[in-house]
């Protein structure tokens, strides 16, 4: 039998487990990428682990969501990521030099190579042929020393896409139509890969598009065959050597076959306040809209942002609306500026904004009270634009102009019925400048690490007791993402400084929790979070497991969890149990007191854990379902403990 796309590159960089879908299986990272929120604890991680050097093929410190440096902390944390950058063999990009993963994408793909990076929308690579994988940055921490990453061998489901695409029609709404088959939870354990004819008429940047907002699946990650068009590309980048073709076997198996014919997709808008909920622009035309933002690490490549300056090019945006546009790299925004792309988007009355994250993360240009954003990004989560009232639509760049011209959410099909479709060629010979790449100290015993006042260190957990006794201190809904744990825009930038961080866990949900949680754990009792299906969607945040434990929660129990955030639980000591049903989650409620007598048995037998509430006696039968390695990690009160125990 032959093998599909990510057999191919699994079983090649397998080094410890089994090749079977549904095992704990470790694998070799060639590549690992940070950006700054999330890099900063990754390298504090990697100090604390004792490594003296990263073992990477590749490993880039990013900087491009904290740019917004109101305050101190911003500019200190890119001063330590720059130095311990050059002391321990790592490349730094500079900010203002563009996105992690439209960069990355650019300069460092490699198609059949593994990617981890801590931030979880590094499955773009995989539009390049990367098996490119987001996790939380102790994880990324471990790979830069040369440990394996552990997954659960996934289910593949192949996505078959035959026809062309319309004009008018674009790669944003291929990854939106899958959504409203997939939706958001559920996939857990699952990667997608694309075939089919379809496949050959999309470019790199189109295909990177896919992947990244995959993410919002919930999968592993995503990846498309390296093909001519990925040659083209790499080519064109000046890393022809790099390439390699990288297909499906003809006899491959899969789990699930999806077709989409993409030439029957109509444009779509993921709407308020997620993005599996799905409407076609035919269903939303007439909306007023305030805001249209164009860029983020999904749609801000160099074919995008050229196809917004020839819409926009001799055209003046609505006049009661606000339009800003952010290339995705400093390739982008050189070429773009060199070839007089740029102009027209400035004299249609758009702002400029930065190379960076920005927008997509709230750190800049929230929309006001009520408004109506239209963003060609991938998350619309409740709160995540800066201004919990406004209502966020994503869309593609052509869904995005025309509501920008208008007004109002137009369908591009009709908006522009009377004008020609772009046609935008990718050049032959990309602009190439990386000297805002810098590389790493020849001489690190003679390099400095800078550590501002807040940069601290990680905090540190204790071993599993055998008793567990404590409150149910927040009770959750479904679909919490880590958002709603841990508030991203300007809170960012404490995330070196985790008791200061901590004080925002749940802001928005359970303004109590962290003074309520803080008291608990003074008073000897431990904290309980209780949450509904598909806890822990979107980032890769680990900050959304380390502040919680930082506060004394020592387990979350939910009616599903999602991938990343319950592995990084387990990195920092905190039990992910599932409810056995939804009825003992409607039972259990906040303020109760719940005590578990045998913990650290059960978890080391295997066995079925039973939480008792005090109240009344009454009884719940919990699932920890964890391999032989994650219960030594839970056991000893997280990764570092068992790392620096072993």
């Amino acid at each position: 039998m032959g093998k599909n796309i990510v057999q191919k590159i699994l079983d090649d960089h397998i080094v410890t487990g089994t090749a079977q879908a549904g095992q704990e299986a470790g694998i070799k990272i060639d590549q690992t990428l940070t950006q700054d929120a999330t890099g900063t604890m990754a390298y504090l991680q990697f100090e604390a682990l004792g490594f003296k050097r990263v073992k990477t093929e590749v490993s880039v410190s990013y900087v491009d969501h904290n740019t917004i440096q109101e305050g101190f902390e911003n500019g200190d944390d890119h001063k330590y990521l720059q130095t311990v950058a050059a002391k321990y063999g790592i490349l730094f990009s500079k900010p203002g030099n563009g996105i992690c993963h439209q960069v990355h994408l650019e300069r460092f793909g490699v198609p059949g190579k593994t990617l981890l990076g801590s931030d979880s929308h590094t499955p773009t690579g995989g539009g390049i042929g990367m098996l490119a994988i987001g996790a939380g940055g102790l994880d990324v921490a471990v790979a830069m020393g040369g440990g394996p990453f552990f997954l659960t061998y996934p289910k593949v489901i192949k996505v078959e896409l035959q026809g062309v695409l319309r004009p008018w029609v674009a790669a944003k709404d291929v990854i939106l139509a899958l959504l409203e088959i997939l939706s958001t939870k559920g996939n857990v354990g699952c990667v997608v890969e694309y075939g089919g004819k379809g496949v050959e008429s999309l470019s790199v940047p189109e295909r990177a598009t896919i992947t990244n907002m995959g993410a919002e699946l919930g999968v592993t990650t995503s990846v498309f065959p390296s093909d001519e068009k990925t040659r083209v590309f790499m080519e064109a980048q000046g890393r022809a050597k790099s390439y390699r073709e990288l297909k499906a076997d003809a006899d491959a198996e899969y789990d699930r076959v999806i077709k989409i014919d993409l030439s029957t997709l109509e444009p779509r808008a993921a709407c308020p306040h997620s993005p599996g909920n799905i409407k076609k622009l035919s269903e939303l035309k007439g909306i007023k809209v305030d805001q249209v933002l164009i860029g983020s690490c999904t749609n801000a490549s160099y074919r995008d942002i050229m196809l917004v300056a020839k819409l926009l090019k001799g055209k003046k945006v609505a006049e009661n609306l606000t339009l800003g546009v952010a290339c995705g790299s400093r390739q982008v925004l050189q070429m773009v500026s060199a070839n007089g792309g740029l102009a027209h988007i400035i004299a249609s009355g758009a702002r400029i904004l930065e190379s960076a994250c920005g927008f997509c993360i709230g750190n800049s240009v929230a929309p006001g009270t009520d408004a109506v954003s239209v963003r060609t990004s991938n998350r619309n989560f409740f709160g995540r634009s800066g201004t919990t009232s406004a209502q966020v639509y994503l869309a593609s760049p052509e869904v995005a102009v025309a509501a920008a011209l208008s007004g109002e959410m137009a369908d591009p099909v009709e908006y522009f019925k009377n004008f020609d479709y772009p046609v935008i060629e990718q050049p032959s010979q990309f602009t190439i400048d990386d000297s805002m790449i810098l590389p790493p100290s020849e001489k690190p015993d003679q390099v400095d690490i800078f550590r501002g006042p807040n940069i601290g260190d990680p905090p540190v957990n204790i071993a599993l007791p055998e008793l567990l006794k404590g409150e149910v201190t927040v009770k959750v809904g479904d679909k919490i993402t880590t958002d709603h744990i841990m508030p991203a825009g300007n809170r960012l930038k404490y995330r070196s400084n985790i008791p200061k961080y901590a004080e925002y866990v749940f802001e928005r949900e359970a303004p109590d929790f962290s003074s309520r949680a803080l008291q608990n754990k003074n008073s000897g009792l431990y904290n309980f979070i209780i949450a509904g299906d598909s806890y822990g969607q979107g980032s890769s945040r680990e900050h959304a497991a380390i502040c919680p434990m930082y506060l004394g929660v020592k387990m979350v129990v939910a009616c599903s969890m999602e991938r990343i955030h319950r592995a990084n639980l387990v990195n920092f000591g905190i039990i992910p149990a599932v409810f056995e049903s939804r009825e003992d989650y409607e039972a259990l409620q906040k303020g109760d007191l719940l005590e578990i007598s045998d913990i650290r048995k059960c978890i080391a037998d295997g066995n079925a854990v039973t939480i008792k509430r005090e109240s009344d006696g009454a009884t719940f039968n919990l699932r920890v379902e964890l391999t032989e390695r994650e219960k030594e990690l839970v056991l000893a009160g997280g990764l570092i403990n068992a790392t620096k125990g072993a």
